[in-house]
């Protein structure tokens, strides 16, 4: 299917890892220049690598809570690129600690979360959203999670982050419609990432030794009691629907937050 995104440009915030990296991965197979950003040192070999799908790709250095080097990123893929079309931020971090009850958490333990994957999205978005609103035709993605809207227990930190992500999308979905620049939220389920390790791990230490299970053990276990459809989701389905909403396709998707969670959450 042709989505129409070549020759277009995507910054991918995160995208050096996971979710971020399958996001750039797939629009530079659409015909789209991708540019990476971040925190990760090994982000420019990243895009160069990437280069061999026959598209260039760009990498850079930059922690979503640098204002200014965000700008200078910015500024720069503009000046490479000549316009950004569109905008996916997929960094997010969580506490590192099995949050439930949420008292075994310090409070100490949230603000890093926060400022991360809220505050993060902020300084991000103040970044780019002139160079978006230059194109006059552009998206952004944010990468929220299915926590966001149950209030899961697992890591209260990161639930929290989450919701207001979503919210905060909601936000800036209103500000920038008149901009032709639309904005959603894209809420992963169960996919066999590395923060999705850290969250067993944190369980893992803190159980007796006889309650203990693999992590294999453990995941399959909560996806028999919440996937409806009863399997992982990967990376790649999180950058197959991103894709998607960045094209001409979804032309009237704004403002939404949409799961790709093998039914995990339904809402009625």
């Amino acid at each position: 299917m042709d989505l129409q995104l070549g020759g277009h440009t995507a910054v991918v915030v995160g995208g050096a890892r996971g979710i971020g990296l399958a996001i750039a991965t797939e629009f530079h197979r659409e015909g789209a220049r991708a540019a990476l950003i971040d925190q990760a040192a090994e982000v420019s070999e990243v895009a160069r690598r990437m280069a061999f799908h026959g598209h260039p790709a760009l990498g850079f250095a930059a922690d979503v809570l640098d204002d200014a080097a965000l700008r200078l990123a910015a500024r720069q893929i503009h000046d490479d690129c000549g316009r950004i079309d569109h905008l996916v931020f997929a960094a997010g971090i969580g506490s590192g600690k099995f949050g439930f009850p949420f008292w075994n958490l310090e409070p100490t333990d949230w603000s890093r979360v926060l400022q991360v994957n809220v505050l993060g999205a902020v300084n991000t978005l103040h970044a780019f959203v002139p160079h978006l609103i230059e194109a006059k035709d552009a998206t952004v993605l944010l990468i929220a999670s299915v926590a966001g809207q149950i209030g899961s227990q697992t890591d209260p930190p990161y639930s929290a982050s989450k919701a207001a992500l979503i919210n905060f999308a909601q936000c800036a979905a209103k500000d920038l419609a008149p901009y032709n620049v639309r904005v959603n939220t894209l809420c992963p389920g169960m996919v066999q990432t590395a923060l999705n390790r850290a969250v067993w791990q944190a369980w893992h230490d803190q159980q007796p030794p006889e309650q203990r299970l693999s992590y294999e053990d453990w995941t399959a276990d909560k996806i028999r009691r919440v996937v409806p459809l009863n399997r992982w989701q990967e990376p790649e389905d999180m950058a197959a629907m991103a894709v998607f909403l960045a094209s001409p396709r979804a032309r009237n998707v704004c403002g939404q937050t949409l799961n790709v969670d093998g039914g995990f959450v339904m809402h009625w």
